[in-house]
C-alpha cells in the first residue's frame, strides 16, 4: 500500500481550512487544525508502537505502561473514541487535550488555550465533518513517506495562514528563505545552544537543526531554547518542534523584554553560541518603563525610545550572547540611521565592535509590511581580520516578484552567503567598512551611504544613432512610396 506523502498531507491539511472557511475567522483556522493533527498523530502513533509490541512480545502492557511511549495517550484521547461521538464533539475534543496534559508533563499548557465547545462557531455537523476528514489519514510513523514529514506540512501550513491572514499572519511566520539566510549566516554548530528570543511559531529554531544536518552535524545534542508571549503562537510552536520529532527543548511564554524567562539557576540570563530572531518592528508598546528598572543589565548603552523597541530587543539578545557568541536579527532599515536614543545605542555598538555585518534585504518580503528591513550580525568574537570593521552588502535587487510579496530566491541566498563568507569588496553589491569610515560619518549604518547603487546610464554613441535614424528615414520613405503606388492603382489620388 503506497504511503502517504508530503504533497498529500498538505492538501489534505488546506483542504481542511476550507472546511472551517466561513465559520471561523481565517486567522483562527490554524489552532484548530493544528490541534486536530497534533492529536491525530499522536493517537496514531501511540497506536502503532502498542500493537507492535502487543505482538512481538505477546503482551498487551503497552497499552497501559507510560514508560512505553514518549506521550501517552488514555482511552479518552484516542482517535478511536473521538470518533464515534455523534454530539457533544467539541467537549469530547477538549476533554481529551485535558486527558493529554494530565498524563504528559511536557504537554501543560500547549493544548487547553483550544477550545472547540463553541457551538455557535463549531457546531456538531461541522466537527463531524472535520473529524470524518481527518479520519480518512493514517499519521503513524509506518506511513508517511519521509520521517519529517509533519513538521514539513506544519511549515506549509504556517505560511498559507500567513497568506491567507495577511497582516495576522506575518505575527507568527518569517518567509523561509529569510530564516534560510540568516541561519546560513550564523552557522549554528552541533554541541551549541540556540535561542530564539522572539521564537514565534519556531521556524528559526527548527532551520538551525536542519542547517546542521546538512553539514553533516549530529543535531540531537543541541540545546534549542525560545520565548514567546503569545499563548496560541506559544503552542503552535510546542507543537511544531514536536512533531519535528524536537522533544527535549525549552520554550518559555512570556514578553522577553518585560520578563526574560530564560534564566539559570542562579536567576541570571542564560547565555548562548547563537542567538536568532525576528521581532515585531518598531514595536510601539515594549517595555520601557521596565527597561529604566533593569535588573539584568541587558541596556548599557542606553534605552530606546517609547515608540520604537527595535533596539530594546537588538540589546537583549547582545546580553545574552557568550564571549563567542552570534547573532543575527531581522531589523527595519530605519535602525540604521535613525538618530537620538537610538543613534547613541547604535553608536556604542560599534564602538565596541559588536557588530559584524549589515545585509539590506529586498522590500516587500514580509507578511503585512512592504517597509524593507534589513539583518543585522552581532559578533562578540570577531575574527582578527574582521576586527574594526563592517561588512555592508545592498541585497535590495535581488529577488523574484510576487503577487503578495517577493520571494528570495536560492540563488539570491547563495549569493549574500558566498560574499559574506569572503569578505570582499564588490562593486555596488557589498563593502569592508572601516569604522573609521563610519565614525565619519557620525555612526550612520545607512547602506547607501557605503554602497554606490546608482544605475550607470549607458553612453550614447551619436555617430551609430544618426546612421540608425537615417536607416529607419529610408525605410519610411520606402514604405510610403509603396502605399501611395497601391492608392494611385485603386483609383485615389493622381
Amino acid at each position: 500500500m503506497p504511503k502517504l506523502t508530503l504533497q498529500q498531507l498538505e492538501s489534505h491539511l488546506w483542504e481542511s481550512a476550507n472546511i472551517l472557511r466561513g465559520s471561523i475567522d481565517s486567522s483562527d483556522y490554524k489552532n484548530y487544525i493544528f490541534g486536530l493533527l497534533f492529536l491525530k498523530r499522536l493517537s496514531d502513533v501511540f497506536i502503532e508502537h502498542a500493537k507492535y509490541v502487543e505482538e512481538e512480545e505477546n503482551d498487551d502492557y503497552a497499552w497501559y505502561d507510560r514508560d512505553e511511549h514518549q506521550f501517552f495517550v488514555p482511552e479518552r484521547a484516542r482517535w478511536t473514541h473521538i470518533q464515534i461521538q455523534t454530539q457533544d464533539i467539541g467537549n469530547t475534543i477538549n476533554k481529551a487535550f485535558e486527558a493529554l496534559e494530565e498524563e504528559n508533563p511536557s504537554l501543560v499548557g500547549v493544548l487547553a488555550n483550544i477550545d472547540f465547545n463553541d457551538k455557535e462557531k463549531l457546531p456538531d455537523k461541522l466537527l463531524l465533518q472535520l473529524i470524518q476528514h481527518f479520519s480518512s489519514i493514517d499519521l503513524s510513523n509506518e506511513n508517511l513517506s519521509e520521517p519529517d514529514m509533519l513538521g514539513r506540512a506544519y511549515e506549509y501550513l504556517i505560511k498559507q495562514f500567513a497568506d491567507d491572514a495577511g497582516k495576522k499572519g506575518g505575527e507568527f511566520y518569517t518567509p523561509t528563505k529569510v530564516v534560510e539566510l540568516i541561519v546560513n549566516l550564523i552557522k549554528p554548530e552541533e554541541g551549541m545552544r540556540v535561542c530564539d528570543p522572539t521564537v514565534g511559531s519556531g521556524g528559526m529554531l527548527v532551520q538551525s537543526v536542519d542547517y546542521i544536518k546538512s553539514q553533516g552535524g549530529d543535531p540531537r545534542n543541541l540545546s534549542l531554547h525560545g520565548q514567546e508571549r503569545n499563548l496560541n503562537t506559544w503552542s503552535i510552536c510546542k507543537m511544531n518542534l514536536l512533531l519535528h520529532g524536537l522533544s527535549d527543548h525549552r520554550i518559555e511564554r512570556g514578553d522577553t523584554i518585560r520578563e526574560p524567562k530564560l534564566l539559570g539557576d542562579d536567576k541570571e540570563l542564560l547565555l548562548y553560541d547563537r542567538v536568532i530572531a525576528n521581532p515585531p518592528f518598531s514595536l510601539k508598546n515594549w517595555g520601557r518603563e521596565e527597561a529604566e528598572t533593569d535588573e539584568y543589565g541587558r541596556f548599557r548603552f542606553g534605552i530606546p525610545p517609547k515608540n520604537a523597541g527595535d533596539y530594546a530587543f537588538v540589546q537583549h539578545m547582545v546580553s545574552t550572547l557568550n564571549h563567542e557568541g552570534k547573532a543575527g536579527v531581522v531589523m527595519p532599515h530605519g535602525v540604521l540611521f535613525r538618530g537620538g536614543a537610538e543613534g547613541k545605542i547604535r553608536e556604542g555598538l560599534l564602538k565596541d565592535d559588536l557588530v559584524e555585518a549589515i545585509i539590506g534585504l529586498p522590500s516587500n518580503l514580509f507578511y503585512g509590511t512592504g517597509i524593507p528591513a534589513c539583518i543585522l550580525i552581532l559578533n562578540r568574537n570577531k575574527a582578527d581580520m574582521q576586527k574594526g570593521k563592517v561588512f555592508i552588502l545592498d541585497g535590495s535587487k535581488d529577488y523574484q516578484e510576487g503577487k503578495n510579496q517577493n520571494v528570495l530566491r536560492s540563488e539570491d541566498v547563495d549569493k549574500v552567503v558566498q560574499a559574506y563568507d569572503a569578505w570582499e569588496d564588490l562593486d555596488k553589491y557589498c563593502r569592508v567598512v572601516d569604522l573609521e569610515e563610519i565614525e565619519e560619518n557620525d555612526y550612520n549604518l545607512n547602506i547607501a551611504r557605503y554602497i554606490d547603487t546608482t544605475e550607470e546610464e549607458e553612453e550614447i554613441n551619436v555617430q551609430a544613432a544618426l546612421k540608425d535614424l537615417k536607416k529607419l528615414e529610408q525605410e519610411r520613405d520606402e514604405v510610403e512610396e509603396k502605399m501611395y503606388g497601391y492608392l494611385k492603382e485603386l483609383g485615389y489620388g493622381e
